[in-house]
């Protein structure tokens, strides 16, 4: 057999890897494999680990993580980075319980007036990030510890107010939709998910998301309005930590001004896992969904074998090395095209 024929036995070889490679990187196959297996050790080492009143309890967990990542999604893709998620989250949980506890406020209005605050605070961190070019981890590092020195101000008058009822029930693992056997919050989570994932790949505004992740500068000379879509960025991310925070009220009945501490590493590690690069333009939400889902598992397989909060964070840090490895070795978008 000659060398030109051994080569194109080859051929159909290579072209299967590389097909293999494109569908690892453009699906979450190899994360879903992941969850499947991981939820497969929970169920076989542990009893009950897969009742339904087990699956529930992870999943309510999974959609405070999720939601609080919706933001931090779109900015890990537009290339940025929000540090402050912890401290909208508490300001969300802190103020609603005032505005409707202590001055009474209908509960529509103090929500409006939570997300508006939120919005325009986080539209400041992507204002500074923008015009000044500083770096995103600075700037919201500093909108954190703004945050979080109010929360220390105004969190004790908060911390004896207790949740609205049907936000309690909204909230737990015992709610029902519609008579179903299914938390609100579940449903909610899934509709919010559709719609995002519809954004980002169906519509113009998806589309000015990767392109500014991808190469701003070059979505610049595109026309693509990029100050818009960072600045927006920002301001989902403030809106939908400061929502979870409102939500997070519900479930643990009241205020913690700290409430929001777990989610600082937490929301960028579960978009890590879930696949999506932090250099911009490659994930989605979906990739999230999984990642969150996939470190509730983990943490509850964790603890329930007697694991610690040490060996949780270590844990974390080789998922996200491993996870760096794998997609660390892809060529970004920008130098694709």
């Amino acid at each position: 057999m000659s060398t030109v024929e051994t080569l194109q036995d080859l051929v159909p070889d290579r072209r299967i890897g590389d097909a293999a490679r494109r569908l690892a990187r453009d699906t979450p196959l190899v994360q879903l494999l992941a969850l499947v297996l991981i939820f497969g050790y929970g169920a076989v080492t542990l009893t009950g680990f897969a009742s339904a009143v087990s699956i529930k309890s992870m999943l309510l967990i999974s959609a405070f993580l999720g939601l609080a990542a919706i933001g931090q999604t779109i900015l890990v893709l537009v290339g940025q980075l929000d540090l402050s998620v912890p401290g909208f989250i508490g300001l969300g949980n802190v103020l609603l319980l005032l505005l409707v506890g202590e001055y009474h406020w209908p509960f529509a209005l103090a929500l409006l007036l939570v997300l508006a605050v939120s919005g325009l605070s986080g539209s400041v961190s992507g204002l500074l990030c923008y015009l000044f070019q500083v770096e995103s981890i600075v700037v919201t590092i500093g909108m954190n510890f703004a945050l979080m020195g109010l929360l220390d101000l105004i969190g004790p008058r908060a911390l004896n107010l207790t949740a609205p009822a049907w936000l309690t029930r909204f909230a737990s693992v015992t709610g029902t939709t519609g008579g179903v056997d299914v938390p609100p919050i579940l449903v909610l989570w899934l509709i919010v998910a559709i719609v995002v994932a519809l954004v980002l790949r169906r519509t113009v505004i998806g589309r000015h998301v990767y392109l500014t992740g991808a190469n701003p500068a070059a979505a610049r000379l595109a026309l693509v309005p990029t100050a818009r879509v960072v600045i927006g960025a920002f301001a989902l991310s403030a809106v939908a930590a400061a929502g979870t925070g409102v939500l997070l009220a519900g479930y643990i009945g009241g205020a913690n001004p700290q409430v929001g501490t777990p989610y600082l590493f937490s929301s960028i590690t579960a978009i890590i896992v879930g696949g999506t690069a932090l250099g911009g333009a490659r994930g989605d939400y979906w990739r999230t969904v999984i990642g969150a889902l996939m470190l509730t598992i983990v943490n509850t397989v964790l603890l329930a074998h007697g694991g610690s909060a040490a060996q949780q964070q270590v844990l974390y840090g080789l998922i996200i090395l491993l996870v760096g490895m794998v997609y660390g070795r892809e060529p970004r978008l920008r130098d694709r095209v």
